[in-house]
């Protein structure tokens, strides 16, 4: 398996083994319950190895390529839509799966990486760019669908920000929130100016032996 190419292999699961009940049987059998449906076809349940799914699961481009799934010896292109985890070991639990239709649109979230930020002229005054988002709604047909989206921000100077609108999307690619009627064109980066402490100058460290010893009152007698 490369970082190009994912494909998973898994069963078709008969009635007798769908159900919370038949769920818990597969995962104790190191099988990870799950289904793929779409592309004009009935929705598929399989069971896939785990060992299989979380070796791909290390992969973030797994989650934004068309994967081949063989089911009972038959290839099944499709993108992942849906993963649960367990809430406290973080292992599969189920998966969902979209078929691809070739030529078919399909909507995706694709991961986010910011690139330049060692070159920016903010980061080089002590700035600190924060970034907002980690991925990304697209819409696209599958043979133009991106490992991921790449936002130079090189060029930012302290008090930039950057914005939706501001990706440069490759060919056939568009933000789904900024063709909605109603869309808001967010922040997605900004430089902030550097965080300074602030030193009260009135506020001196004071040495013990700079403080004088309290004075005998004048009407303290000698000897006592």
């Amino acid at each position: 398996m490369s970082i190009n190419h994912f494909e998973l292999n898994a069963v078709d699961r008969s009635a007798d083994q769908q159900g919370k009940g038949a769920s818990r049987r597969l995962r104790k059998q190191k099988l990870v319950p799950a289904i793929i449906y779409g592309g004009n076809e009935e929705p598929t349940s399989i069971s896939i190895k785990i060992n299989e799914l979380v070796k791909s699961l290390e992969f973030e481009a797994f989650f934004s390529h068309i994967l081949t799934i063989n089911v009972d010896g038959v290839e099944h292109q499709a993108v992942i839509k849906d993963l649960q985890r367990h809430p406290a070991k973080g292992f599969p639990m189920h998966a969902d799966f979209q078929r691809v239709v070739k030529g078919q649109k399909i909507t995706m979230n694709v991961p986010v990486h910011f690139a330049g930020k060692e070159e920016a002229p903010g980061t080089a005054k002590a700035g600190v760019l924060s970034t907002l988002v980690s991925d990304i709604e697209i819409s696209c047909i599958p043979s133009l669908l991106p490992e991921y989206l790449e936002i130079d921000v090189s060029g930012m100077e302290i008090g930039d920000l950057l914005r939706l609108s501001d990706i440069k999307l490759p060919e056939g690619v568009v933000i789904n929130e900024l063709e909605l009627e109603d869309g808001h064109d967010r922040t997605i980066a900004n430089m902030m100016p550097p965080t300074v402490e602030e030193v009260d100058a009135d506020a001196e460290e004071v040495d013990a032996a700079d403080v004088p010893a309290t004075e005998q009152s004048d009407d303290t007698k000698d000897g006592e």
